[in-house]
């Protein structure tokens, strides 16, 4: 599986972007492989407060409902509401229009802890 280089990784199958002092989020194509087509999407509102490793909303699949974890603590900016409405968008471009919210993050030192395209490879091929 390629992986985009520029974004960092969760244990928890989550990706984070950088972008500014903001951090784009959204789920990894590994999750959505596992999880099959996404038909809910359940965000926080905006300016709820997350904590890294903590619940942030849920997805819905054809298969099971899964939680959504933080991938890095923070106030939440802005939510995706187009996947809200097409659901079907974080399967057909998870990396891109199928991002679910952007953190203003409380811990910087907490994207130390995240995991490298190379790292999180490792972490799913075991």
């Amino acid at each position: 599986m390629s992986l985009p280089t520029e974004l960092l990784y969760s244990k928890e199958h989550t990706w984070a972007r950088e972008e500014g002092s903001d951090v784009r989020v959204g789920l990894t194509k590994f999750a959505l492989e596992e999880l099959g087509d996404i038909v809910f999407v359940e965000l926080p509102e905006i300016g709820a407060e997350i904590e890294m490793n903590e619940p942030f909303g849920s997805v819905e699949s054809v298969k099971t409902v899964s939680e959504l974890y933080a991938p890095i603590s923070g106030r939440v900016v802005e939510i995706n509401e187009a996947v809200q409405d097409s659901p079907e968008s974080v399967n057909e471009s998870p990396f891109d229009q199928g991002w679910f919210i952007v953190i203003e993050p409380t811990k910087d030192e907490e994207l130390d802890e995240l995991l490298s395209a190379d790292e999180y490879e490792s972490l799913i091929s075991e």
